[in-house]
């Protein structure tokens, strides 16, 4: 019996000493890191690109007329509707003319009397010329008779005018398109008494054969601009200029390039930039006054340091990449942008060529932390991807 508890005493304290090592290798294992993620890694590289530097815009024709009467009266007549394409010297409104009509009649009429009191004052010199040579009347009657003739030629001379701005309000009743263009909202109808002193159109005709896209430059972008293009003038800058593009309002790109045309002559105090103005064909009419956009001016990089936007993250307004050092390990750096396109950033600052920066899986990184790397050739990136 007591050789048998003995055995039992022995046998509990082999266990607990099990117990006891089993608990401690678990309590190591946990201890241990983690293994280090596999991320994959770009090596940055520089290349050959262009970036932009996008502005936005208001559009407008090229001409934009407002349609007005030149008469008063009543539009009697609309030939157009509102939207349509008119050719330069359609027919657009009628006003009606029976009053101008019958001042003009009125006009011609008083012309023929100017005409006919011509030919009684120029027959009464020609009867008093010889009589004054004979001696038989006094000169004075001449010169009287001359001076008849002479105001009857110039109360012609007035009636002729009167017949001409007589018959210019005729024309003017009938308004016509100054230029080729669309039409826009007309607010008066038929029977509306039109008059000269309106504040408001009869309509707004825009001619959009050519879009001009005005936008703003500040001062430090207008100095930019001056230093980044080849030239001694403004002119020749301008005429220097890669063609730039325009980004409609769904961010599709228009179709057509446009240049830039001229530089307004002061900036605004107010705003401390200056007005630019590039122009875009425009044959099809996709364009109208008033379409909004943006600009977008190319500037070409001969020697650029590329890196995928996936790759960066920001913080406090900055933006940084996590590079990885020949240990392994990443740490955060800050970067500064130059330009980007859809899928890179362009690099001036805190990144050379060579250097590896992790390319996605970035969210739960921290500094010093070790990772696997998983090298991504640029080629490849680059075709999935074009610049």
């Amino acid at each position: 019996m007591k050789i048998t508890g003995k055995i039992r005493i022995i046998v509990l304290i082999a266990a607990g000493i099990i117990l006891l090592q089993s608990c401690s290798k678990a309590a190591e294992g946990s201890n241990q890191a983690p293994p280090a993620p596999e991320l994959p890694v770009y090596t940055v590289i520089s290349s050959p690109a262009t970036t932009y530097q996008e502005f936005p815009t208001a559009l407008e024709g090229k001409n934009n007329v407002e349609i007005r009467s030149q008469v008063d009266g009543y539009l009697d007549k609309i030939y157009v509707e509102e939207g349509a394409y008119v050719r330069a010297g359609q027919p657009l409104f009628k006003i009606d003319s029976r009053a101008y009509g019958e001042q003009m009649n009125m006009a011609q009429a008083n012309l023929q009397v100017a005409n006919a009191n011509i030919q009684k004052a120029k027959v009464e010199v020609d009867r008093l010329q010889p009589l004054v040579e004979a001696k038989v009347v006094s000169e004075v009657q001449l010169k009287t008779a001359k001076a008849n003739y002479a105001a009857a030629v110039a109360a012609a001379s007035q009636a002729k005018a009167s017949v001409g701005g007589a018959r210019i309000n005729v024309g003017f009743t009938t308004i016509t398109a100054p230029v080729s263009g669309y039409i826009g909202r007309i607010p008066y109808k038929k029977g509306s008494l039109i008059s000269r002193t309106d504040p408001n159109p009869l309509t707004l005709l825009s001619d959009i054969s050519e879009i001009y896209a005005y936008f703003s430059l500040s001062e430090l972008d207008f100095i930019a601009f001056q230093n980044k293009y080849q030239g001694a003038t403004l002119e020749e800058k301008l005429k220097n200029m890669p063609m730039v593009e325009l980004v409609i309002a769904d961010n599709s790109m228009y179709p057509e390039k446009g240049k830039m045309s001229i530089v307004d002559g002061q900036f605004d105090k107010t705003t401390g930039a200056i007005s630019v103005r590039a122009v875009f064909p425009n044959a099809n009419g996709t364009l109208r006054t008033g379409n909004t956009g943006r600009v977008r001016m190319p500037q070409l990089l001969s020697n650029a340091v590329v890196i995928p936007q996936e790759s960066t993250f920001e913080i406090q307004d900055k933006t940084y990449v996590y590079v990885v050092g020949k240990d392994q390990k990443v740490t955060s750096k800050p970067i500064k942008i130059s330009g980007k396109t859809d899928s890179y950033y362009f690099i001036s600052e805190g990144l050379v060529p060579g250097e590896k920066i992790v390319f996605t899986g970035i969210g739960n990184l921290k500094d010093g932390a070790a990772i696997k790397p998983k090298a991504i050739s640029s080629d490849s990136l680059l075709k999935a991807k074009p610049l």
